[in-house]
């Protein structure tokens, strides 16, 4: 199994390189040279599989020589054993034919714990092999933040510094972050949004002296690594509902594009999914995208649901080089002409083919209140605000006959409705109850950086404080 670049397809990596790296160092993403696939009968083998086997199964596909199935069984073992539920990521019915997908079952309550439990064990792995130490950097619009802190904390071998927009996460979320009070492990607030936060994570890593001094590495879903987890719970609930000899539909609440973008990789493994539907709040640049085939960066507007508040959308990258049928050239020209201009378009010809599979709605803060009351009244089930963009778009695309009746529409419920709280007391007036695991949080001792918006300030504030 080999890697390249998706602004170089003549990069050839290893599995544990693209880990380790994270990002290219042309600025490109990773992603698989040839794309592996499963044959309907390994499908129809893996549908009995509990999910850690199936973990396994999927994601040796893309481990190569690096670590083999038994390696990655025992893994996936210890991942899931810290999720509290014995289905790791079970499936609601609200309806019929309609589904929620519960992946708030992790130690921080949201999908980000199903690929950073994962990913914390497999650099320790890959550190050990190589006999090396390693820094990582991130940038969080809310969840990915408290899952890797939690993920990675208290490791000797591996320094954590989460960049994050001060002001825009959720209390709760922002609790999360900067309560994990652990040696090596820094949660800093930037004065600015989450682009800005991403784009600084992207500055850092393209100055190579820094970043091989330092030995960078990344967890957002810009690293592969991060991806192959969540590919996971796409096959399992659609295995449940009688895949693979029935196709399935997914809603997915939609920021960065990396939980999405997991669903089409799981559509290229052979899953018969017959339609993505990307969920957008306010921030609807996904959703203008697919309408017209611009992809225009505005303004980032603060929202009900703040891990969607982004314009830019870095994992469309690799869905970029699958629409441009892998020309790395042309993906490097677009997104040059993005980062100056703010904007590209893709052809009519190759909108027309991804509206055959993608559909893509938004909703205001005023409809995701009406859409978590609608669905709290029609089935006593409460959920927040980025779940209830999820719900509204797969209702948009049933009643504009995109997806049939007898195809069930699987929403992905991203976060539990308690991390949110604020929001669900406005649209129903109750209190989620919280589970044990928050209980308390608000009140325990915090630690955070702060710094501005400059990857400078930022790079100083690393080399003060790491360890390794």
């Amino acid at each position: 199994m080999l890697y390249t670049s998706t602004r170089n397809n003549q990069i050839n990596k290893s599995y544990d390189n693209v880990l380790l790296e994270g990002l290219s160092s042309d600025g490109g993403l990773f992603i698989p040279k040839l794309f592996p696939s499963f044959s309907y009968k390994e499908l129809q083998k893996m549908a009995s599989m509990d999910y850690i086997t199936l973990a396994a199964s999927i994601m040796e596909k893309f481990t190569g020589d690096n670590l083999n199935f038994d390696s990655l069984l025992q893994m996936c073992e210890v991942t899931y054993s810290k999720f509290n539920n014995k289905e790791i990521s079970p499936i609601r019915k609200i309806s019929d034919n309609d589904y929620l997908l519960e992946l708030f079952h992790g130690p921080t309550l949201a999908f980000k714990d199903y690929a950073m439990q994962y990913l914390a064990r497999d650099f320790e792995r890959a550190i050990k092999n190589n006999n090396n130490k390693a820094l990582i950097l991130g940038a969080t619009s809310g969840d990915t933040g408290s899952a890797a802190l939690n993920a990675f904390a208290g490791n000797s071998n591996i320094d954590i510094f989460i960049l994050f927009p001060r002001g825009r996460v959720s209390p709760i979320q922002e609790a999360q972050m900067t309560s994990v009070i652990e040696d090596g492990a820094h949660a800093i607030q930037v004065d600015g949004d989450f682009d800005q936060c991403q784009a600084i994570v992207k500055e850092i890593f393209s100055d190579i002296s820094f970043r091989e001094r330092v030995n960078l590495s990344a967890i957002n879903s810009i690293n592969w690594a991060r991806l192959m987890p969540q590919i996971v719970y796409y096959f399992y609930s659609a295995f449940k509902l009688g895949s693979p000899d029935q196709k399935v539909s997914f809603s997915v609440p939609t920021g960065n594009f990396g939980n999405i973008y997991a669903g089409w990789c799981a559509s290229k493994l052979g899953l018969p999914i017959d339609r993505l539907i990307c969920a957008s709040n306010r921030n609807n640049i996904l959703t203008r995208f697919f309408k017209t085939g611009e992809m225009e960066r505005r303004v980032v507007e603060q929202s009900l649901s703040p891990s969607m508040d982004i314009q830019v959308s870095s994992n469309f990258e690799r869905l970029l080089y699958d629409i441009y049928n892998e020309d790395s050239i042309m993906v490097k020209s677009s997104l040059e002409s993005f980062n100056s201009y703010g904007k590209f378009e893709i052809k009519n010809s190759s909108l027309n083919k991804l509206s055959d599979f993608f559909s893509s709605y938004y909703l205001s803060d005023e409809g995701i209140l009406n859409e978590i009351k609608r669905i709290y009244e029609k089935t006593k089930i409460l959920i927040d605000p980025h779940t209830a963009c999820g719900t509204y778009a797969a209702l948009k695309s049933r009643e504009n006959c995109e997806v049939d009746t007898s195809t069930p529409i699987i929403t992905l419920a991203c976060a539990h409705p308690s991390k949110f709280p604020d929001a669900v007391k406005r649209s129903v007036n109750l209190e989620p109850k919280l589970p044990e695991i928050l209980k308390g949080l608000l009140k325990k001792p915090t630690n955070s950086l702060y710094a501005p918006s400059d990857s400078s300030t930022i790079k100083s504030l690393i080399e003060g404080y790491r360890r390794v």
